[in-house]
């Protein structure tokens, strides 16, 4: 097959017309803006959205985020976009993580003052013109500032680095999900493009080099689950919560009726009982009985840091339910971790616990919309896809995972897009 302009003639540079043949490609759109016509409509949207930021809080700030990034892509060219996807992104991730592994944020961000890469090297111990190539690529990429020739000032982002629940998110990403995403092109080629099924048969194995199951490498060195923990914290920190005023309504939903024989809410698989927690800080008018629910060595965590009016309870919620009758049976994203066959047995088991007219199932997990998906959620499904076999899941995916427990689905309710949803479900 003839080469021309580094492509193989035919399928490989274009795409077939109605007759089966390739019609070619123009070389020329590489380099051209990828929709120039949408720049005038995304400037007067840019436009209008800022005169309202400060007014409408929040939202709005999100919203002109988005048009903002629409706008850079409608601008940048494909061959832009190509090297930034193939040598920015890749480059910050490795000099962010050097930087926290190296304490750079941390002297960057003691105050404001510009400091050169020469004393921040003999700050940090770092060699000056191996550490001066590094700054200068993280004041490209807008993770600190460049103010003057080799000298750098911290952004709210260096600064935020500084704390550990944020700063670990860079080597809990290497420690291990990142050699897993990158392998995942090569898992699903072997496997016939085929979404995994198997948590100990996943692109995450063949990334890593191991048979353990993504839990069961955490354990295999101390650092990895507290990073991990602490990255999962950073990742809820400014969302709204199925908990704050509006969202969900607590007193309808669960307090009214409250039969004070059995728990108000049983928070199953609910860590150190960060969850619960919160529900008794934002609603203490709501009385009721608390039982968090893991396993042994997490619970062993959860006695020490929980207050005393919360039962902390040793239990697999691939086991039955020990807590009969509930109010609520509470997961906060527990089914994400784990492909349909495996989150079945786990409803299937809160579902024989549950009392007829009275127990639900609370599900906070993210459910993917048909179209204008974010970003975040769906580069979460692509992570769970690589590391544990799993999903985030649309709405219909969702009313097919719980029927098939004998649940139904009686209410989504959402606050904002990207945000997790709290899915409330009874008996079927």
């Amino acid at each position: 097959m003839a080469i021309e302009n580094g492509h193989s003639n035919g399928h490989a540079n274009g795409h077939a017309n109605g007759n089966g043949a390739a019609t070619p490609i123009d070389e020329s759109i590489a380099v051209k803006a990828n929709a120039v016509d949408k720049v005038p409509q995304l400037l007067e949207e840019i436009a209008k959205q800022g005169k309202y930021l400060t007014q409408d809080g929040a939202q709005n700030r999100r919203q002109l985020l988005e048009s903002v990034r629409s706008l850079s892509y409608a601008l940048e060219t494909p061959r832009e976009a190509m090297i930034r996807y193939c040598w920015s992104q890749p480059t910050i991730f490795a000099a962010i993580e050097l930087g926290v592994n190296l304490g750079l944020f941390k002297v960057l961000s003691k105050d404001d003052k510009p400091k050169t890469a020469v004393e921040l090297a003999e700050a940090t111990g770092a060699e000056p013109v191996f550490l001066s190539r590094i700054l200068k690529h993280l004041g490209a990429m807008g993770a600190i500032y460049e103010v003057g020739p080799d000298t750098y000032q911290p952004t709210n982002f260096a600064k935020t680095l500084t704390i550990q629940k944020y700063g670990d998110a860079f080597p809990c990403m290497t420690d291990c999900i990142n050699s897993g995403v990158l392998a995942f092109p090569q898992w699903v080629k072997k496997n016939g493009y085929q979404a995994p099924t198997d948590g100990k048969n996943t692109a995450m194995q063949l990334g890593f080099h191991t048979d353990l199951h993504f839990f069961e490498f955490l354990a295999t060195n101390p650092e990895f689950p507290v990073r991990f923990m602490n990255h999962m914290s950073a990742y809820h920190q400014g969302r709204p919560s199925w908990m704050d005023p509006g969202f969900y309504p607590v007193q309808e939903r669960l307090a009214a009726g409250l039969d004070t024989s059995a728990p108000l809410l049983v928070d199953v698989g609910g860590s150190t009982g960060h969850d619960l927690q919160e529900f008794r800080r934002k609603h203490p008018e709501v009385q009721g009985k608390f039982v968090l629910q893991d396993l042994p060595e997490v619970i062993a965590k959860a006695k020490v840091l929980v207050s005393p009016d919360i039962e902390a309870m040793e239990h697999d919620f691939f086991k039955e339910q020990p807590i009969k009758g509930a109010r609520a049976y509470y997961m906060h994203s527990i089914l994400h971790d784990w492909p349909d066959n495996k989150c079945k047995e786990i409803l299937t088991n809160l579902a024989q616990a549950m009392k007829p007219g009275y127990s639900k199932v609370l599900i906070n997990e993210n459910v993917i919309p048909d179209m204008d998906a974010d970003w975040q959620t769906t580069s979460l499904d692509l992570i769970m896809m690589t590391v544990f076999a799993s999903q985030e899941r649309t709405e219909r995916q969702w009313h097919a995972l719980v029927e098939s427990a004998g649940l139904k689905i009686v209410n989504i309710f959402t606050a904002e897009k990207g945000v997790e949803s709290l899915i409330e479900c009874e008996l079927a």
